[in-house]
């Protein structure tokens, strides 16, 4: 069904945003959805995933404007990023496709202020963990179905590629021990819909690592 979990936290994406428009990254962007977000208000992004087809996918929905898009197929974990070179670096439900540490390589890549958001996946780890998830689980399938009611009465949905999805997920606890270690300062917020925002800026005073 159509209700997109990412999606729906877009908004609380863009409240992190640094002043000006800027450069920024998107991580695994995916079918490029987040990343027109960013370009139309008025942010110049590179956007990068390793998968071929939902690059393909991205490049043919345009920008919105003002900014603008750059997309290249790249793998995070293999692609020399710059240094201080993004205000803002996303990374939308795919940080658990690869080593938690790579974030100290999203963090290297910011300017001083710059911000890193992670919209992640974790598997509960406490009492108030599996307690929300246990909210989220109804308030999920009639989102669902209001989504999907909502397509099929407009048509339905065009098949297009989906990006891969993984199921293994770092347990909570280990996510907020290695984001304290690896991303002094950092914050983590738990959402609703099985996901947490990790929000980390960089020092305007830190001397490149």
């Amino acid at each position: 069904m159509g209700f997109n979990h990412n999606d729906h936290y877009h908004p609380l994406l863009l409240d992190q945003l640094p002043p000006g428009p800027g450069v920024a990254l998107d991580v695994g962007c995916g079918g490029g959805r987040f990343a027109r977000r960013l370009a139309a208000t008025g942010m110049h992004v590179e956007a990068i995933d390793r998968s071929g087809p939902m690059i393909d996918v991205a490049r043919a929905a345009g920008s919105p404007g003002p900014g603008t898009i750059s997309y290249r197929q790249a793998d995070v974990l293999t692609e020399k990023l710059p240094t201080e070179a993004y205000d803002y670096v996303s990374c939308l439900a795919s940080l658990h496709h690869v080593p938690f540490d790579t974030v100290t390589k999203l963090r290297d890549a910011l300017v001083p202020g710059g911000v890193l958001v992670v919209l992640g996946l974790g598997k509960p780890s406490s009492p108030a963990d599996y307690a929300r998830a246990l909210i989220a689980s109804p308030i999920n399938a009639l989102a669902r179905v209001i989504v999907y009611a909502g397509e099929r009465l407009n048509g339905g949905i065009d098949p297009l590629p989906t990006a891969p999805v993984v199921e293994t997920f770092p347990p909570m606890h280990r996510i907020r021990r290695d984001a304290a270690r690896l991303l002094p300062g950092s914050r983590i917020r738990n959402l609703l819909f099985y996901r947490y925002l990790l929000v980390y800026r960089r020092p305007e005073d830190e001397l490149s690592m």
